[in-house]
C-alpha cells in the first residue's frame, strides 16, 4: 500500500499529533477533522457561520493539495457543540457541495479543540 502525507499552507497547520491528510494507494484520501482556524493566523474565526465557512474552506484546501477536490469527497462527519446549528450547517454545506452530496454524518458533541463550535473530516475517492 502506498501512502502519502497531504499539507497545504492553504489550511491550518496540525494543532496535534496527525497529518492533515493521508493519501493512500493513489486515490483514496483520508482528510483530518478541520475546525474553524484561520490558516493565515491561526486564530478561531468568530461565530459559528464564520467557522462552518472557514471549515470548508479548509477541507477544501487539503482536498486540493490531495489533487481532488471536494466533489470527490464520499463520506463527510461533521461534529457540532450545537445541534441546533444543524440547518445552518445545511445550507452552508450547499454553497461548498453539490449533488449528489457525499454520505454524512452530524453528531452533537460536548467539546471541541480551541472550544470550535464545529469540526468536519472527511474521505475523498479520487477519480470515481
Amino acid at each position: 500500500m502506498a501512502k502519502q502525507i497531504i499539507h497545504t499552507d492553504g489550511a491550518p497547520q496540525a494543532i496535534g499529533t496527525y497529518s492533515q491528510a493521508v493519501k493512500v494507494n493513489g486515490s483514496t484520501v483520508y482528510l483530518s477533522g478541520q475546525i474553524g482556524l484561520d490558516p493565515a493566523t491561526m486564530e478561531l474565526v468568530d461565530g459559528i457561520e464564520a467557522q462552518v465557512h472557514r471549515v470548508f474552506k479548509n477541507l477544501k484546501a487539503v482536498a486540493e493539495a490531495a489533487g481532488g477536490s471536494l466533489a470527490d469527497v464520499v463520506k463527510l462527519n461533521i461534529f457540532l457543540t450545537d445541534l441546533s446549528h444543524f440547518a445552518l450547517v445545511n445550507t452552508i454545506m450547499a454553497e461548498y457541495f453539490t449533488q449528489p452530496y457525499p454520505a454524512r454524518a452530524a453528531v452533537g458533541v460536548a467539546q471541541l479543540p480551541r472550544n470550535a463550535l464545529v469540526e468536519a473530516d472527511g474521505v475523498l475517492e479520487i477519480g470515481a
